[in-house]
């Protein structure tokens, strides 16, 4: 699903890391973890085709158009632009030719899944970033896209928020949906998601996430 070869990335002549090659099969749930300024965000930008890399090739085995879908983190978005929470949502209907019906229950049916019920008219200015978080997960949810990019999608969720995305990483992924997640949170990678990915100025490091995330990691990454 996702192919690196000698894959670098950052400002122009100074590359973060040492090429990276990396495979991640279709089907699998990987977490991304690293100092702060490693470049896991950037990195994740490199993949999705957001942002251009320095050197190296990476392929995507996804169908297009609406093969992959991207969650930046929420300080990116612009919670002055004039629309409701329930607008922001449905955002994750483009490019899909539902019926008027079918994409009213699976609106509903997204914003009930994510607790989000009763929010619909509120606009992006008057939410809590907690809310604001679970709505942009809840878009994404509507992509229905085999293959989801997520940055720090944890950011400002409360413990409530926090079980429901835990819960919905793990449906997708019994889905068969490929999924690739930058988190902050080592002791919740290493109880949710199987293998990990270290990024390190020094090289690049896949490996099981019980065995990767020691406490001596976590002190340093977290």
């Amino acid at each position: 699903m996702i192919n690196c070869r000698a894959l670098r990335w950052g400002a122009p002549g100074q590359p973060l890391t040492p090429p990276l090659d990396l495979h991640l099969p279709a089907g699998s749930l990987s977490a991304v973890i690293g100092a702060n300024g490693s470049g896991k965000s950037s990195l994740l930008k490199v993949l999705a085709g957001l942002q251009k890399p320095l050197s190296g090739k990476v392929e995507l085995a996804t169908p297009k158009p609406g093969g992959l879908a991207f969650l930046a983190q929420q300080q990116h978005l612009d919670r002055q632009f004039p629309i409701s929470l329930q607008e922001l949502v449905a955002a994750g209907f483009w490019g899909k030719r539902d019926t008027a019906p079918t994409r009213a229950y699976k609106l509903q049916a997204a914003l009930e899944d994510w607790c989000l019920s009763g929010l619909e008219k509120r606009p992006l200015m008057a939410l809590s970033g907690g809310e604001l978080q679970r709505a942009l997960l809840a878009r994404l949810s509507l992509t229905e896209a085999p293959l989801l990019m997520l940055d720090e999608p944890h950011a400002a969720l409360d413990e409530l928020g926090q079980s429901l995305l835990w819960q919905h990483l793990h449906r997708w992924h019994a889905e068969g949906r490929t999924l690739l997640v930058v988190c902050h949170d080592l002791a919740a990678v290493r109880q949710h998601i199987a293998q990990t990915l270290l990024v390190h100025s020094s090289g690049c490091v896949l490996a099981p996430s019980q065995e990767l995330i020691s406490p001596a990691l976590q002190a340093q990454v977290a």
